[in-house]
């Protein structure tokens, strides 16, 4: 009887592999999939997607399907430890607060994703609101839960929003063309990180073409490097310790994505930016206009938005505020504390800016993103103090992010470009540490084992050399 029973059991098996395998024959046969494409190079998922916001999503979710699967299980584990919410929670406020808000046509590109991952998986149950709730789970997790503890106990809600990120563009005297370059590098949880490897190249049937890097299952690029096809180049870094959410604002995603497909302008860019916030991740958005050479800054609180332009200058980002109105109304954050990352990074960036001032190319912008110097002391260093940050090495960790002694979270991946590359639908990207230092998991929980929850997801996060990509000609 055993045997039989195995027999039975193995044939069960067998036959699931092979439906799934006439599925997946039977789909790359699908029209909706002729203009997509995947390639795996060097850490990186370069995924071609064209056609209709339907259209666009199934290939995303079709191509990308193992990948989103796996993000999905990692952020539901992970956002119920750090933040005592389930991913049903999750859902629910995706549904409730973000879902109404978008655009249909992304609401029908989500739906695509979707629908691309079930085609890929038909044994998952995900739905558009998981992939909505993925698209928003920064927003909902550092913006919306704080919100909703200071309501329930005011004073009490720690203030979680994190300072992710080192980037710059600068233009004219400072760069070795007189164009605009532009560089990037992302400081996020590794447990999330490692995971940030999609560039997508996306060609919509309305609006214009954009090349990103970004989270499997994201409409957006998230992290924010992204290029246009009206020649307009953005990033951002965030606002440590922000506070402000509005429930009935248009959720950041959705306005960051609507603006890499329809900005024609630096003008463009910040309305469409500023119209219907919600205040939740909450950035310096750097940007610039390859058209007019032309770059800006806006720092987009909820209740407020300077900005500031030139064609002749520089813009850097570390997660410091510079308006001294959004940091006392915005803000839970001490700008006289010159020890922390923030000041420690932005005092670099200016000293590179200046040292560099008429060279910055290229080469100059992936040094920038790979920069060890710790400017507190002059000294090369791997701590959170240093542009590549390795907050995993540092005693202090970063008290500014809500990151304890040794937390497993700093710089995960660097992208730059230029006017040159970017008009040709063109960057380098380097996944992992862009210094070039791999992440090993086994040796980091040995040394702090206080992290060792994190193991079920958080694995290698090997470095890999500086790629160029482009979009499909």
């Amino acid at each position: 009887m055993k045997s039989i029973k195995n027999s039975l059991a193995g044939a069960a098996i067998s036959a699931l592999v092979i439906a799934a395998l006439l599925t997946s024959c039977q789909m790359k046969g699908d029209p909706r999939l002729r203009t997509s494409g995947r390639e795996d190079k060097a850490g990186w998922i370069h995924v071609r997607l064209e056609g209709t916001p339907r259209e666009i999503g199934f290939q995303h979710g079709w191509h990308l399907a193992a990948e989103i699967d796996d993000l999905l299980q990692t952020l539901a584990f992970y956002l119920e430890r750090a933040t005592k919410r389930d991913w049903n929670f999750y859902r629910a406020a995706a549904e409730r607060m973000f879902w109404p808000k978008l655009d249909p046509e992304y609401q029908e590109e989500i739906s695509g994703i979707a629908e691309g991952l079930k085609a890929r998986l038909p044994a998952k149950s995900y739905d558009r609101i998981d992939i909505t709730a993925l698209n928003g789970w920064i927003e909902l997790a550092w913006y919306y839960v704080p919100s909703l503890d200071e309501k329930a106990k005011p004073g009490s809600a720690e203030i979680k929003a994190p300072g992710y990120c080192s980037a710059f563009i600068a233009t004219g005297s400072y760069t070795e063309d007189g164009q605009i370059v532009m560089g990037h590098n992302s400081w996020v949880e590794y447990i999330i990180g490692e995971r940030w490897n999609a560039i997508l190249d996306i060609t919509p049937a309305r609006g214009h073409r954009i090349l990103m890097d970004a989270l499997p299952g994201y409409i957006h690029s998230g992290d924010d490097f992204v290029v246009n096809g009206a020649g307009i180049v953005y990033t951002e870094t965030t606002i440590s310790q922000f506070k402000g959410f509005d429930e009935n604002g248009i959720p950041e995603f959705a306005r960051a994505r609507k603006a890499a497909q329809y900005a024609n302008s630096i003008d463009d860019f910040m309305t469409l930016m500023i119209t219907g916030g919600n205040g939740a991740y909450a950035n310096d958005w750097l940007v610039g206009d390859l058209k007019t050479n032309e770059i800006a800054k806006l720092e987009l609180g909820l209740k407020n938005h300077p900005s500031w332009r030139t064609k002749d200058g520089y813009f850097i980002g570390s997660n410091f505020a510079s308006d001294p109105k959004l940091i006392a109304e915005e803000t839970a954050f001490n700008a006289q504390d010159a020890s922390q990352s923030v000041f420690v990074r932005k005092a670099r960036w200016e000293k590179l800016m200046a040292e560099y001032k008429g060279k910055i190319n290229a080469e100059s912008g992936k040094k920038f993103e790979e920069d060890h110097i710790d400017a507190s002391t002059g000294t090369a260093a791997a701590n959170a103090n240093v542009l590549c940050g390795h907050a995993d090495a540092d005693a202090k960790g970063v008290p500014e992010f809500a990151w304890a002694p040794f937390f497993p979270g700093g710089s995960v991946q660097g992208k730059v470009t230029t006017a040159a590359l970017a008009k040709d639908m063109k960057m380098w990207a380097r996944m992992g540490h862009p210094c070039g230092e791999d992440f090993l998991a086994a040796p980091f929980f040995a040394r702090h084992p206080e992290y060792r929850w994190q193991e079920k997801f958080l694995k290698d996060m090997k470095a890999n050399p500086w790629t160029l990509f482009e979009g499909k000609k």
